[in-house]
């Protein structure tokens, strides 16, 4: 027996419960894994909280990420002992997750957790660590440089925020943080922003074409955020967009693209391949300081999980959550 958050909807409502769980039920797969730690993303506070149709099939243990010990293994990909995370493939939607203390996966899924980082670490990053990494690495590709200009990075105090705003400044660009937290400009320049500015400048309806600011955009927020981010893009500026916070529609213009030559860059951390997560990885091992992790990251129990859900998608919660589940 082990416990899991289990997501359970016997009829129209479903419901959320930290449970005691058979090992009988964990689902076919060639890895099993004893789960030391995992996370609270957004994505999870939805699945948890049941506000949006994030779970596909039920019941459901939610948990986008996972890092542990590899228990046992019929694949020769993976021994036993190994440091193991995983990031997506669908886990915590249509696969059991890592909001367990054991999770049996297919073993395509799991990378190594990086020598530098404990799998606490690990999950500190997670899959907003991860997808952040993702879009300073396609930013890169498409050659900005720190002497283009200021880059935006939007939901600033947010997981793929910090971790953005971090690997940014690092990586010597002079970074401008949006936030709707004005309390928390002090710990976003502490990660190395240059900037904080209120949301609320960009979160309106805005017009087509605006003054040329930025020379890349990192945008976790969606909607109206990122059309005029997108708007206020510098010529042949680049713009990473990975999240919809403030929602899924995107009220903007061509004009960007084909005035400007802005481009989009759609950032997909659930499906990506090995060969798009491995530098992402590297860079993070080699780019973010630990104590940025330390400030980025709060460490909370499984049985405070299902709070925290609560919390995040109420937009309550700063940096990362931690989640132990041995705890």
């Amino acid at each position: 027996m082990f416990k899991a958050i289990l997501i359970e909807k016997p009829e129209a409502a479903q419901t959320v419960r930290l449970a005691e769980v058979d090992d009988a039920q964990l689902p076919e797969a060639a890895v099993t894994v004893r789960v030391e730690y995992s996370t609270i993303n957004y994505k999870d506070g939805l699945a948890i909280t049941g506000k949006s149709p994030v779970v596909r099939k039920f019941p459901m243990v939610p948990g986008i990420d996972l890092a542990g010990i590899v228990e046992s293994s019929a694949s020769s990909e993976w021994r036993q002992g190994e440091r193991v995370l995983l990031n997506g493939w669908g886990v915590g939607e249509t696969h059991w997750g890592g909001l367990a203390q054991r999770a049996r996966l297919k073993s395509e899924w799991l990378q190594r957790v990086p020598e530098r980082f404990t799998t606490r670490q690990a999950m500190a990053i997670g899959t907003a660590g991860y997808t952040a990494s993702l879009c300073v690495e396609a930013l890169v590709r498409q050659g900005l440089t720190p002497d283009r200009g200021e880059v935006l990075v939007t939901g600033a105090s947010g997981g793929v925020g910090s971790i953005a705003i971090a690997l940014l400044s690092h990586a010597r660009f002079k970074v401008v943080a949006s936030t709707g937290k004005a309390s928390e400009a002090d710990y976003l320049k502490g990660l190395g922003a240059a900037e904080v500015i209120d949301r609320n400048e960009l979160s309106q309806p805005g017009k087509a074409l605006q003054k040329e600011r930025w020379a890349a955009v990192v945008d976790s927020v969606g909607s109206h955020t990122l059309a005029n981010a997108c708007a206020q893009t510098k010529y042949r500026g680049v713009v990473a967009a990975c999240g919809l916070a403030q929602g899924m529609d995107f009220p903007a213009s061509v004009a960007p693209f084909i005035l400007r030559g802005v481009a989009l860059l759609g950032i997909d951390s659930v499906m990506a391949p090995r060969d798009l997560r491995q530098p992402a990885w590297e860079r993070l091992a080699r780019d973010l300081d630990s104590a940025a992790l330390d400030r980025v990251s709060t460490v909370i129990s499984l049985s405070d999980a299902i709070g925290a859900a609560q919390q995040i998608v109420a937009g309550k919660v700063r940096g990362r959550l931690v989640v132990d589940v041995n705890r």
